[in-house]
């Protein structure tokens, strides 16, 4: 049971994911309404430190912005798609959260852990709830795209991931965070992954 409230650019928002009991708070470092600087990102996580997981989420990103964000944000995780992998670093390597998107061909060998999404990062569309499935028997699955309060119940169900990802699910406006829609997801989660292991 793993829960990841990602985007956050606020004081608010991480406050609001912490005491919700999010697992991991996700800042984005790739071109978005939700990209932060890495600074201020840095800034920004340290109530978090210790309590949640922090991820930074990039895409393509270059090899100085990779040093940038291990030196100055230093991640649990770097969340990349896996097609950048090659590109990584060594140490980069070894914090990489992977990210499979649906309409990529699935190599046979998969990571410890993946993280599957729809085609775009961050457009409140489901992703293919069949195909994550058949992963999630595989491996560690954190199951993003399109996912809100409303229906993390069903696609826990259906998919039985790892864990769930949340973004533009939890948003009164594209990039601002609602912090009540932020504690009724990881509500939702929770009760849902609950009665999976009754």
């Amino acid at each position: 049971m793993f829960v990841k409230v990602c985007g956050l650019r606020d004081e608010e928002s991480v406050a609001a994911a912490l005491e919700a009991g999010a697992d991991a708070i996700g800042l984005v470092f790739a071109p978005s309404v939700r990209q932060i600087s890495v600074a201020d990102a840095a800034r920004l996580i340290e109530p978090a430190r210790g309590k949640a997981w922090c991820i930074a989420v990039t895409r393509q990103p270059t090899a100085a912005m990779v040093d940038e964000i291990l030196e100055v944000f230093s991640p649990d995780l770097l969340q990349t798609d896996q097609s950048d992998l090659s590109s990584l670093s060594p140490r980069a390597q070894e914090r990489a959260l992977p990210v499979f998107r649906e309409n990529e061909i699935i190599p046979d060998r998969l990571p410890d852990r993946l993280l599957f999404e729809g085609a775009q990062s961050g457009t409140g569309r489901t992703a293919n709830w069949r195909l994550a499935r058949t992963l999630s028997a595989r491996t560690q699955l954190l199951l993003a795209g399109g996912l809100n309060a409303q229906n993390v119940s069903d696609a826990i169900r259906q998919v039985r991931p790892w864990g769930v990802d949340v973004s533009s699910g939890v948003e009164s406006s594209p990039g601002l965070k609602s912090s009540q829609k932020i504690h009724e997801f990881v509500k939702a989660a929770r009760a849902a992954f609950g009665e999976l292991s009754e």
